[in-house]
């Protein structure tokens, strides 16, 4: 039972506590509104990821020309 109080991560809710957002988010927005707001969640996290995923693609560019401007 202890696996369902804690949490792999430091601070973050283990799964006690995410059946717990779960049932509150359902109550509040209703079963109609909560896949628009977690198909919208999800769009938001994959556009940070792709973003993020781009601005090191970009870093290790840089990194590689400015290595290779040196070696010269």
């Amino acid at each position: 039972m202890e696996f369902l109080l804690s949490s792999p991560v430091v601070g973050m809710p283990g799964g006690v506590s995410l059946l717990i957002i779960a049932i509150i988010a359902l109550i509040i927005f209703g079963p109609k509104k909560l896949p628009e707001f977690g198909r919208a969640a999800g769009q938001t996290l994959r556009e940070f990821k792709n973003a993020t995923n781009g601005m090191m693609k970009e870093h290790d560019e840089n990194d590689k020309k400015d290595s290779e401007k040196k070696e010269q």
